[in-house]
């Protein structure tokens, strides 16, 4: 006989494990545990993101259409990227183009890496007629303030002598003229909303070179070089759109292009788990479930932070419904996951058996926590 429907769906809205599984096989797979404890539920899987690297694969599995797109990469190869595009709406990733994976070889470039793939896929999400654009930041190769990214759509930043800047935040310090030429026609009318989870300024001990700089490979030279590049890039960009917006929370996302998609392209920022639970739908998805399942490859202190598993827990209990976590690591002691809103946790290297088997064998230990989280949040 046909196992008996139970009463309340579950929804397994998981962000991505990095360095194993992608937001949609970690959904998969814990739904599949679920379904071996608990034959008769309806099981739901919804992929998040927060805006970083899974964003794409998140709207996606949510129904969007993938749109491919040659564009130019962080060091100027070509890369294949893609968008996604539902109705009048397309989700631009920015690690797509500029990000650290689409290094050749891996090998950084601080000081010449560039955004300007980016703003080719915001071009071809215009060509393709949709009225808003979410662009989702994380994961950046470059500290160039968006200037590639504006660059691509038509801006001209020129040195002293009327020359076009090359791509890459060092070329900015000999930045003395901005262009805005047919920026504005270029976009459309078109809205573009950021979805972020950091709140840095573009400038200083918090700012998109002192605080990610290193992380893209800058050294202590490199570094003051950056911020040479970015402060004179925020002072003419301030004197040609006559407001200053250096300072806004965000501004230093991505190594500044939150600043340059603020300052101009007129862009509304939100956090990016936020808009991309919208953009998902998960309020529907949610309404009538009895338990919700998320995580993500470390549950730590910066997942209570604007990170995906804490954005999905908030809103799984404004919907009044328990939320459960899986992490490939878990740094959280039971009060801090408990108060953050998780009826339980459960970590992939409990379950291993041997170190390192957490990445190696994350798919069947994803599979095995959804299980037991069944077996023990979904009783008969």
């Amino acid at each position: 006989m046909p196992p008996t429907p139970r009463q309340g769906h579950v929804v397994v809205a998981p962000d991505k494990f990095k360095g194993s599984l992608d937001g949609a096989e970690v959904a998969a797979r814990i739904a599949a545990g679920i379904r071996r404890a608990a034959p008769g539920t309806e099981v739901r899987e919804l992929p998040v993101a927060d805006g970083g690297e899974g964003t794409l694969a998140a709207a996606l599995a949510a129904g969007f259409s993938r749109v491919p797109a040659k564009v130019t990469g962080p060091t100027g190869l070509p890369v294949d990227a893609a968008l996604a595009v539902r109705d009048d709406t397309a989700v631009v990733e920015l690690a797509q183009a500029s990000g650290l994976a689409r290094l050749p070889g891996g090998r950084t470039a601080p000081l010449a890496a560039g955004s300007y793939g980016v703003g080719q896929l915001i071009a071809k999400a215009v060509s393709l007629g949709v009225k808003r654009i979410v662009l989702g930041l994380g994961g950046s190769a470059c500290t160039d303030g968006g200037a590639g990214m504006v660059q691509a759509l038509g801006v001209r930043l020129r040195d002293a002598d009327g020359v076009e800047l090359p791509p890459g935040g060092a070329a900015l310090r000999r930045l003395a003229e901005i262009d805005l030429g047919p920026l504005v026609d270029a976009l459309g009318g078109v809205e573009v909303v950021v979805a972020c989870d950091v709140d840095n300024p573009l400038l200083g001990p918090r700012g998109a070179t002192a605080v990610y700089g290193p992380q893209k490979g800058a050294d202590a030279e490199g570094l003051v070089v950056l911020e040479e590049g970015l402060t004179t890039f925020a002072d003419l960009v301030a004197g040609a759109t006559g407001r200053d917006v250096r300072e806004a929370p965000g501004a230093g996302a991505a190594g500044g292009v939150g600043f340059a998609a603020l300052a101009l392209l007129g862009s509304t920022m939100r956090p990016g788990i936020e808009l991309l639970l919208d953009l998902l739908g998960f309020d529907g998805a949610v309404r009538g479930a009895r338990l919700v399942v998320t995580g993500e490859g470390c549950l730590d202190a910066q997942t209570l932070h604007g990170k995906a598993p804490a954005g999905v827990a908030a809103a799984a209990a404004r919907a009044g419904v328990r939320v459960a976590a899986v992490a490939g690591r878990l740094e959280l002691s039971e009060p801090e996951w408990r108060a953050a809103g998780f009826t339980a946790a459960i970590a992939l290297t409990d379950l291993a058996e041997q170190p390192g088997e957490s990445m190696t064998r994350a798919s069947e230990l994803a599979e095995l926590a959804g299980e037991q989280l069944a077996a023990r949040l979904l009783p008969c």
